[in-house]
């Protein structure tokens, strides 16, 4: 088992009576039927379908905890705000309050008597998170790994992170692979967002994809332009031990591969994998 404290999250919480159907009216995911120990991954739109934050959501009494990036935290509680209305909800930044631990791997994900962990409801493979106080040390028998070691985790499993591997404000949520790692409730009611991301689902129009890449070279900076021949077609999110990801017009990378011209980021060359759990067709292909 592994693990590795998430030091650049943070943690908010919405209580109160209105609560679940609050969050619901602004969520991608339905969250109001959470029960104990499930998250929810979810995201706040802009009106035009952007994503604004992405967020784990899980059940606490009283209400909901939502995991999202620290340097937004204050951001987000603000926005929620703004929604509250007559709304009987609290909302709440715990701060400096809870350390978000990722735990993951073969075997128990925690010793009985350890901190209640919430299961991560994107990939299996992320294992889960305990939502713990500053001065709890890392659970008997779970290797410490680190960031980085979570980071190589996360992006050998094709899994995108928001602010490295797709922009906030500019991302629609199938370009971040939402739908494809259970973000998006297509049956629930509407949301702030709603009509455009139904829209790209029933017309299949989404071309640009975050995706796994293998590096052959240095790699590449954070936002660095992905090139084929002259023409730009995507920009490079993280990487880790020879893998990245990197958002890209996946019709014009198979153009390019069609072509014989090499994908290029930085002083590096691309190759472009398909995500174990990826359900879109990639140009030419039937989706599963």
């Amino acid at each position: 088992m592994r693990g590795a404290f998430l030091e650049g999250r943070g943690v908010l919480t919405v209580t109160g009576a209105d609560a679940g159907r609050f969050l619901d009216n602004l969520l991608t995911n339905d969250v109001s039927r959470l029960t104990p120990g499930r998250a929810a991954y979810a995201a706040l739109l802009t009106p035009q379908g952007k994503i604004i934050i992405d967020m784990l959501v899980s059940r606490i009494e009283g209400g909901f905890r939502l995991d999202a990036p620290g340097h937004l935290s204050a951001d987000l509680a603000r926005r929620l705000a703004l929604y509250k209305l007559r709304s009987k909800i609290e909302i709440a930044e715990l701060g400096d309050k809870v350390r978000v631990l990722a735990l993951w791997g073969d075997g128990e994900l925690l010793p009985r008597g350890g901190p209640e962990l919430v299961i991560d409801p994107r990939l299996p493979g992320l294992g889960g998170r305990a939502y713990v106080a500053p001065d709890v040390k890392m659970p008997e028998g779970v290797v410490p790994v680190g960031l980085e070691g979570y980071r190589a985790h996360r992006i050998a499993l094709g899994m995108p992170q928001g602010g490295l591997d797709f922009v906030y404000g500019e991302a629609f949520p199938h370009e971040a692979c939402l739908d494809q790692l259970n973000g998006i409730d297509f049956k629930k009611g509407c949301y702030v967002g709603q009509e455009v991301v139904s829209r790209m689902e029933h017309r299949g129009t989404a071309r640009t994809r975050v995706t796994p890449v293998l590096i052959d070279g240095l790699p590449p900076e954070i936002g660095a332009a992905v090139t084929a021949g002259d023409r730009t077609i995507g920009r490079m999110g993280s990487s880790s031990e020879g893998r990245g990801l990197a958002l890209l017009r996946l019709d014009r990378a198979a153009e390019a591969r069609e072509a014989g011209q090499p994908l290029i980021a930085g002083a590096a060359m691309l190759t472009v994998e398909r995500a174990a759990w990826a359900r879109y067709a990639f140009p030419g292909e039937t989706a599963a």
